[in-house]
């Protein structure tokens, strides 16, 4: 008999809990952890709010920030164009103004890095350009990456074959043409330009050589880079036309 009573009592204990746990959401007696049971969604760009309390968050740095937690990352740490020589604004609209950036591009055929790294720049450029790019070019450039061979992709041109300039190749790789889609996401500013200047170098025959330290030759070289990263003009495509 004091068997049965235990059962009994253990049976109707445990069906009250089972029910009480699967109550409704709005009326739940017991949650183990409520802010996973209740989660809250958070806006990084504005000031979190406790859903079960009224406390303020004091960390200094949200403090600072209005509150907000998507904080910037620390000066120094992150560096997203530590070469200086692209801005991310100036990428094209529209169909009319890739076109135009491109034509101007083809105009630059020197790299506006520092001449004086440009060896170590080329180093760095053939490292970059097998880990991201051999798979459809091919580490000799010949358009007969493994994703081409194995059939999976087709249409990869062979760089000789090609009328091509260092900046020509960095705004492909910075906008991307035809089947290929950009890679600013990949690579930062300034390699980008390294693996421009190795694909010249290795492919073209040394043509990425970048400028020498000519007064004359670094106005030109400043005013060509200017001219292949910006979107140009109507006014602008019209003076490459004229020249």
């Amino acid at each position: 008999m004091k068997r049965n009573v235990l059962k009994i009592t253990a049976v109707l204990g445990l069906t009250t809990v089972l029910l009480n746990s699967c109550g409704p959401k709005e009326n739940t007696p017991l949650v183990y952890f409520p802010d996973m049971y209740f989660p809250v969604a958070y806006d990084p760009l504005m000031k979190a709010q406790d859903a079960y309390s009224d406390h303020e968050n004091e960390i200094p740095a949200f403090v600072k920030n209005n509150g907000a937690t998507g904080l910037a990352p620390v000066e120094g740490s992150v560096a997203q164009n530590k070469d200086g020589v692209f801005e991310e604004g100036l990428l094209p609209k529209s169909a009319d103004e890739y076109n135009a950036g491109y034509d101007a591009s083809k105009t630059m055929t020197t790299s506006p890095l520092n001449p004086a790294n440009s060896a170590k720049d080329i180093e760095r450029g053939k490292i970059l350009f097998e880990h991201t790019c051999a798979a459809c070019h091919g580490v000799g450039g010949d358009g007969q990456g493994p994703i081409v061979q194995s059939g999976a992709f087709s249409g990869v041109p062979n760089y000789a074959d090609r009328e091509i300039t260092v900046g020509s190749v960095h705004y492909v790789i910075t906008n991307g043409r035809n089947a290929m889609g950009s890679y600013a996401g990949q690579l930062s500013a300034g390699d980008r330009w390294r693996v421009a200047m190795y694909v010249m170098n290795a492919f073209k025959k040394g043509a990425a050589a970048p400028a020498t330290a000519t007064p004359a030759a670094g106005t030109a070289t400043t005013a060509s880079a200017t001219a292949a990263a910006a979107p140009a003009t109507t006014e602008t495509k019209t003076t490459e036309t004229k020249k």
